[in-house]
């Protein structure tokens, strides 16, 4: 279909280089999937992806930090399509960048990618049933046009971590980093290191940190719950027994279910789950370091994701000696350390502060309909989606409460689902619209955590219904079962345009 449609855009003509039938925004995990289900359901679509980074991977090529990790299993975390093969759940970043550049290149979607292509803003035309990109390729403007455009950017800003007042930081005469640009130059060997934060980077961070610091010390204002996930390296009896590409196929459902089970019952049962994570931890501790209240949340299991560690390496190493824990608020920052309201000082030649993402979606990219600005926040996600009145546009969102692939593969089936429908319709957009009574309806977050990077975000994200097609996704199997064979009508307003 390229260059099948005439018209220009200041000044830039539509042509065989710059339009295509769909535009993925995003070469992560999540666009190599998209990229996947397109050129296999809809091979007579042509495709790109524009990435704004020089290479492929997403959070896989940009976070450098020692021990980055999946804190989430590669079963599942892994393409549906080309199963990951090793028998460890759990998988270092490096390995994770080599599956998903691997996995690229085996189905051709490489040759697919436009590197240091960001997008910048995106407009939609009525009059030409078509999307404007605005490009910036270092550091010139170029535009490209699309029918359906599929954002796979994520859901945080790679510019900016969530910014977090830490009182007296500018007193410190040590080094502070940030986990999200970690020079690779920093000699940390025999130094004392802070950590200030409790999340999956955090709980990364401490036990690769203590195997060449002198000593690594995790502050937390609140913790979280912190899960030993058994993760065996070399082959099980199952591998042995079974083909190794059947093998795999009963990991991803292994892991789909138990997590799911887990998750449910959490939710169901929150105090027997309390008690039972309770026990877990307090078996891994060191006499030295007390349960409460370094490990007792003011919340319930699941309420904000739970993070995990892989055969128990954090309390490992505690265990050791070379890291500890404090809980509280920090005072002040002086120059030698971090000082808690409890008078408790904690020295530091470094600084890491691990306080979380700030959440962009889009890429920070500016949305228009027909030269209109549109305000994300007031708006409402169709299926968790597609925007309310933002014809053929799909946002790519995986799970908080699972692996974020699944949601985005999800996604992915439903798009070629409703772009099929349209094709053989003759459907030139599909618009989600809300019904006269949708302004009663209950606004809802998208993602249902409670945790700060989340709240924090809330005036900038879309956000799902409280009923029908409008409701936030947060189950696998339904979704699944819905971009498959549910209800892809209702609540879309469908036209028919000649262009």
């Amino acid at each position: 279909m390229n260059g099948s449609m005439n018209g220009t855009m200041n000044g830039t003509a539509k042509g065989e280089d710059n339009f295509w039938d769909v535009v993925i925004v995003g070469a992560g995990i999540s666009g190599i999937n998209s990229a996947y289900r397109i050129q296999t359901q809809l091979p007579d679509q042509s495709y790109t992806i524009l990435e704004a980074r020089g290479g492929i991977g997403g959070t896989w090529d940009l976070f450098k930090y020692p021990g980055i990790r999946s804190d989430s299993d590669l079963h599942t975390f892994g393409f549906p399509w080309r199963p990951w093969q090793e028998q460890r759940a759990i998988a270092d970043g490096a390995s994770i960048k080599k599956y998903v550049r691997e996995t690229a290149s085996l189905y051709g979607i490489d040759q697919r990618i436009q590197y240091h292509h960001k997008v910048t803003s995106i407009d939609w035309s009525s009059d030409e049933q078509s999307w404007t990109l605005t490009v910036d390729v270092d550091g010139k403007t170029k535009y490209f046009y699309a029918h359906f455009l599929i954002l796979s950017t994520g859901y945080y800003d790679y510019a900016q971590p969530l910014p977090a007042v830490i009182p007296g930081m500018e007193n410190f005469k040590g080094t502070v980093i940030h986990p999200q640009f970690w020079p690779d130059d920093i000699d940390y060997t025999d130094k004392n290191i802070v950590i200030i934060g409790s999340g999956a980077t955090a709980v990364t961070l401490l036990p690769s940190l203590a195997e060449k610091a002198s000593k690594v010390t995790m502050i937390q204002r609140s913790p979280g719950y912190l899960l030993s996930l058994p993760n065996p390296g070399g082959d099980t009896w199952l591998s042995h027994v079974l083909p190794r590409w059947l093998s795999s196929r009963i990991n991803r459902i292994r892991f789909l279910i138990v997590p799911f089970l887990f998750y449910h019952f959490c939710r169901a049962f929150p105090n027997a789950a309390r008690r039972a994570l309770r026990r877990v931890t307090t078996r891994q501790l060191p006499k030295t370091i007390p349960h409460d209240p370094h490990f007792e949340p003011t919340y319930n299991p699941w309420e904000q994701r739970l993070c995990v560690c892989p055969d128990g390496d954090f309390y490992r190493s505690l265990r050791s000696g070379r890291a500890d824990i404090a809980t509280g608020t920090i005072s002040r920052v002086t120059a030698d350390g971090v000082t808690l309201d409890s008078g408790v000082h904690v020295p530091a030649d470094l600084i890491v502060t691990a306080t979380g993402l700030k959440i962009q979606l889009a890429g920070g990219a500016r949305v228009d309909v027909d030269h209109k600005p549109l305000d994300l926040a007031s708006k409402i996600l169709w299926k968790g989606v597609m925007l309310q009145d933002v014809p053929n546009l799909a946002f790519v969102i995986g799970y908080a409460n699972a692996s974020w692939t699944l949601g985005a593969d999800a996604t992915a089936l439903l798009v070629c689902r409703l772009m099929k429908a349209m094709g053989k319709r003759g459907w030139s957009s599909a618009v989600p619209r809300l019904q006269e009574d949708g302004e009663m309806m209950k606004r809802m977050p998208v993602l249902n955590l409670n945790s700060t990077y989340v709240l924090r975000a809330m005036d900038t994200m879309p956000k799902a219904g409280d009923r029908g097609q409008w409701k936030a996704r947060d189950n696998y199997f339904t979704d699944l079962w819905n971009a498959k064979f549910g209800d892809i009508e209702t609540g879309l307003e469908f036209q028919k345009v000649p262009t």
